[in-house]
């Protein structure tokens, strides 16, 4: 053991009375909301509490004082659910738990010194084995400087009582919405609230897998007209991004179950009729080779004759058609060339999988460069066509590629990065779901999914399936004069966010099918409210308000994966400023301080304040900056510039370059 290494006290958990604080303190304004600004100013900020589902609680409660909202257990059981934290916290139930773990609302400000003061404890503990970690890894006098510096700084934010958030990693969004489960049909939002809860996942995962379920039946089999001239298939390209060990698997298995039953059914059924067909076709060819062969021994015969005899039985042969095997999905692990020759055979397929493989294959993982091909027309239905000198391809007519995967986060970094999928409309194509993680707030013990609605999912969407599947053209389903009405009315508005400076106006390729991919879940949601009656008939305005709410879902989620992926110019130059500031300055120390001036002189990526402005924001807003405004204008001259205080894990070991 070295006998110089620091006396570091290991991690430990926090003492038992300290939960019970943090839950009196919670108690205490639920029982009386008048103390909340005073409890309030006795914590400092919210990161005082130990336990992430009592910051999560306490940030939900002074947001309702601040704006003069009434706080008790049920309102604020409400604000948690809007914000997809209730089941994250542990339910409404624990809420009353922590107004039952409160002996009287009198002691709140005695409850929350508790935490405060524990919470200083806490932040001196990380501060000096920080340092002292840091005192430990270098051995020059360059990172005993640094160290210096840094303890310098320590020590300023701790007389100061002022405290460092963690810093939100960039590409990285707080509070996104939760899927409204509420907008889909009834049975399957049953199916999807019970799968959630059963799985402790977040609802977003079920009901995106739900809406691929849906794709895979009507995709190529159902259109919908919104008015003359403008018509839009069913399938989707769907993702649901979620970390390791979110039980993606267990997830995908409920909400797919039914149709890969329904795909084994549809085969078995089939055999018998293959059977007879490769039967016949054998027969037939077996009767041309013997006539061939009868003509090979007998060059004497008429050859006239037999000629004609041998063309009828062959033209007879050809006229057998053997069908294929009856598939409604694809392996995940494909290549684009087996997707093309798949739906040559079958025209309507979907590519489901809890795993990110078929985007290995779309980046390029069997080729040198990414086959984005069939992806880009297979979900418009363009006509599909590839020419092979070694082997033929087969011609597809309004091909239809559903997508319903579930890869990690990282996945679909690696898909922007991949060469064309942005510049080509890939990306454009995909609705995304980036739900947070249930880790470390699941319960342990869950309500099992009630039989009833486990087996009206799966009869409904079986009966849904084969009623589609066995259409022998596509059916096109239009729109009431309403819902026409309600589809220029979200193009009216969708149109003014794509000009410069509004919401969409980064991801224009995106937004602009936006419309289109309301159209196409409108007539699934259509579908799966008419399994058992007249789903011909045309689609209710009502069922494209309900389209358009799980559209916003997706607009939101879908502009932080593209904040995820870099496709936000202020990401990408936030990303850039992020690591000039993580790199040490020649003497060896990091920077403290910075002003916008300071990043442009020392770049070539901007050329003046104005340009890194949006990266110093994006920057501040995820916690990497803290802006000390400059004093109130009341002297002649030029107003003083922001300077940025820069969190101290900016200046932690990393192996960025400097911006260029």
């Amino acid at each position: 053991m070295n006998e110089y290494a620091p006396n570091v006290i290991p991690f430990r958990p926090e003492p038992a009375e300290v939960k019970a604080a943090e839950q009196a303190v919670i108690g205490a304004a639920l029982l009386d909301p008048v103390q909340i600004p005073a409890l309030a100013a006795q914590l400092g900020d919210p990161s005082a509490f130990y336990h992430p589902a009592h910051e999560t609680i306490w940030r939900a409660i002074t947001r309702m004082a601040d704006g003069e909202r009434p706080v008790d257990p049920v309102l604020l059981a409400g604000v948690l659910r809007s914000q997809g934290d209730l089941g994250r916290i542990g339910g409404p139930g624990y809420l009353h738990t922590c107004v039952e773990a409160t002996p009287t609302a009198a002691n709140g400000d005695y409850y929350a010194e508790i935490v405060r003061i524990a919470a200083e404890r806490r932040r001196i503990g990380t501060a000096t084995s920080r340092l002292a970690h840091m005192a430990m890894a270098g051995e020059d006098q360059e990172a005993l400087d640094a160290v210096r510096t840094a303890a310098l700084s320590v020590l300023a934010d701790l007389a100061s009582g002022e405290t460092w958030l963690d810093p939100v990693p960039l590409g990285s969004h707080g509070a996104l919405p939760t899927f409204p489960v509420r907008a889909l049909p009834g049975w399957v939002g049953a199916y999807v609230e019970a799968v959630a809860e059963f799985t402790q996942t977040p609802a977003d995962m079920a009901a995106t897998m739900s809406l691929a379920a849906l794709a895979t039946a009507a995709g190529g089999r159902v259109n919908v007209e919104i008015r003359p001239g403008w018509r839009e298939q069913s399938n989707l390209y769907l993702v649901c991004a979620m970390p390791p060990a979110s039980r993606k698997s267990d997830v995908f298995a409920f909400l797919t179950g039914p149709v890969y039953r329904v795909e084994d059914e549809l085969r078995a059924e089939a055999r018998a009729r293959i059977i007879e067909a490769e039967t016949a076709k054998d027969a037939a060819l077996a009767e041309v080779e013997a006539l061939m062969a009868k003509a090979r021994k007998n060059p004497d015969l008429d050859r006239a004759h037999l000629v004609a005899e041998i063309s009828a039985a062959r033209m007879l042969a050809d006229e057998i058609v053997v069908p294929p095997s009856p598939r409604l999905t694809l392996s995940g692990d494909i290549t684009p060339e087996t997707v093309t020759h798949q739906l040559g055979v079958h025209r309507c397929l979907a590519a489901l999988s809890p795993e990110g493989d078929l985007f290995d294959s779309i980046v390029g993982r069997y080729s040198s460069k990414p086959n984005l091909g069939v992806f880009l027309q297979a979900h418009k239905g363009e006509r599909l066509q590839a020419d092979r000198i070694t082997r033929e391809q087969p011609t597809v007519d309004k091909p239809a590629l559903t997508i319903g995967v579930t890869p990690q986060p990282a996945v679909l970094q690696e898909l922007g990065a991949a060469p064309g999928a942005r510049d080509r409309g890939l990306l454009a194509r995909f609705l995304y779901s980036l739900p947070p993680s249930n880790l470390g707030y699941r319960k342990i013990r869950t309500t099992p999914i009630p039989e009833p609605v486990a087996t009206t999912y799966g009869v409904r969407l079986s009966a849904l399936l084969r009623t589609l599947t066995a259409l022998d053209e596509p059916v096109t389903v239009k729109l009431t004069e309403a819902a026409d009405l309600a589809v220029e009315k979200l193009q009216e508005k969708f149109e003014v966010q794509l000009r410069p400076d509004e919401p969409l106006a980064h991801i224009k390729d995106w937004a602009g099918k936006l419309v289109g991919h309301i159209a196409r879940i409108a007539v699934l949601l259509h579908l799966a409210d008419h399994v058992a009656g007249d789903w011909r008939a045309p689609v209710e305005a009502a069922t494209v308000d309900r389209a358009a709410e799980i559209a916003e879902y997706y607009t939101a989620h879908t502009l932080a994966v593209f904040d995820l992926i870099a496709a936000d110019p202020a990401t990408e130059d936030a990303h850039a400023l992020l690591q000039w500031l993580q790199r040490p300055k020649k003497d060896g120390t990091h920077r403290t301080h910075i002003k916008a001036h300071d990043a442009v002189a020392s770049s070539r990526r901007f050329k003046k304040v104005a340009d890194v402005e949006p990266a110093l924001q994006l920057l501040e807003q995820h916690g990497w900056l803290r802006a000390d405004q400059p004093p109130a204008a009341g002297q002649r001259g030029r107003p003083q510039a922001v300077t940025y205080r820069v969190h101290p894990a900016a200046s932690s070991p990393t192996d960025t370059e400097t911006i260029t």
